[in-house]
């Protein structure tokens, strides 16, 4: 039954994208013609793309059509980025703040979903270290690896202390590099993110703060050419993802299990993850509700010179989103 509704909603979809594919012919996208093949990423860090992935629902659907499906790793959403800009993919996951700053430094790239929110980032310290606030964090060595949302989680936690960069020894480290100097007592305190967070706490670090309100959801990302040549594909990907939203509230410990598999991480280590990520979330975008902690890690970002000005920045974050595709897909 499930199938069957998202089948429906995509053939509602569909008649509702003539439109708007008709209005783009004029242009010439560089994926414009005949699709042959899906160009999409999948990440340890993106359950839904894991388990559409293992299901083979995207291969399924589009076997009738002839479109063969090609899927890419992204390591990270610096990873996921690159692979739009550089026309890797057509559609990507990446982290909230990542994706707009791709699009303020030029990438053509708009949000169409939004897969989860997440729980799974905090400053850890070591089983035995003193630490029990991050105001006790001045002059220590803490490591966070620059350009993620473990980062900006970092600064943002330390600006809410009182604290900034300049007060302590701050070390950009890989999240597995983060971890084990941690254990090995060379930093005294480092920002993690899951699952490698989940493993460093079931081994007896101790998390010292948590904030969830200081990261965004993980965003769905395409090319606005691939939408404005392809929208009924589009929202094929998004009504597979919704179906594997309802799929993974429903079947959490199959869910789990694809989690650890993919992740080649133990199941105790994924279950602890696993509870850390929200998917009964509204998947369409609110530009009011995210704006707030996107508008700080872009003040971040612009201060770093990791965007080209504060102007183009905001002109990203107000165009980011394409909500069209995630509305016909949660329609009743």
């Amino acid at each position: 039954m499930l199938r069957n509704r998202f089948t429906k909603l995509r053939r509602v979809a569909i008649a509702a994208s003539v439109a708007l594919l008709v209005g783009t012919l004029a242009g010439c996208a560089p994926n414009s013609g005949q699709l042959t093949e899906l160009n999409i990423d999948y990440a340890t860090y993106s359950v839904l793309s894991l388990v559409i992935k293992d299901q083979g629902w995207l291969e399924e659907e589009l076997a009738a059509e002839n479109v063969e499906v090609n899927w890419v790793f992204s390591s990270g959403s610096n990873k996921a980025n690159e692979y739009l800009r550089s026309h890797t993919v057509d559609i990507a996951t990446t982290g909230g703040a990542p994706a707009v700053q791709s699009r303020a430094n030029g990438t053509p790239i708009k949000t169409i979903l939004l897969t989860h929110a997440t729980e799974g980032f905090a400053f850890a310290v070591d089983e035995d270290s003193s630490i029990e606030s991050v105001s006790e964090l001045a002059g220590q060595t803490i490591a966070a690896t620059r350009g993620t949302d473990a980062y900006y989680f970092a600064l943002q936690a330390l600006e809410l202390h009182g604290l900034s960069p300049e007060d302590l020894t701050f070390e950009n480290l890989q999240h597995a590099e983060g971890r084990s100097l941690l254990e090995t007592g060379v930093i005294d305190a480092w920002a993690g993110i899951d699952p490698i967070l989940a493993a460093a706490e079931l081994s007896g670090a101790q998390l010292i703060y948590e904030n969830p309100n200081l990261i965004s959801p993980i965003f769905l990302n395409a090319n606005e050419s691939f939408i404005e040549a392809h929208p009924e594909t589009v929202q094929l990907v998004v009504d597979t993802y919704e179906r594997a939203r309802e799929w993974t509230l429903e079947h959490p410990v199959e869910a789990t299990a694809i989690y650890a598999e993919a992740s080649g991480i133990e199941m105790d280590v994924a279950e602890l993850a696993f509870e850390r990520l929200q998917f009964d979330i509204d998947p369409a975008p609110n530009a009011a509700e995210l704006e707030p902690v996107l508008a700080t890690i872009g003040g971040y970002m612009v201060d770093s010179g990791d965007v080209i000005n504060q102007e183009s920045y905001d002109e990203a974050l107000a165009t980011m989103y394409d909500l069209q595709f995630v509305q016909a897909a949660t329609a009743e």
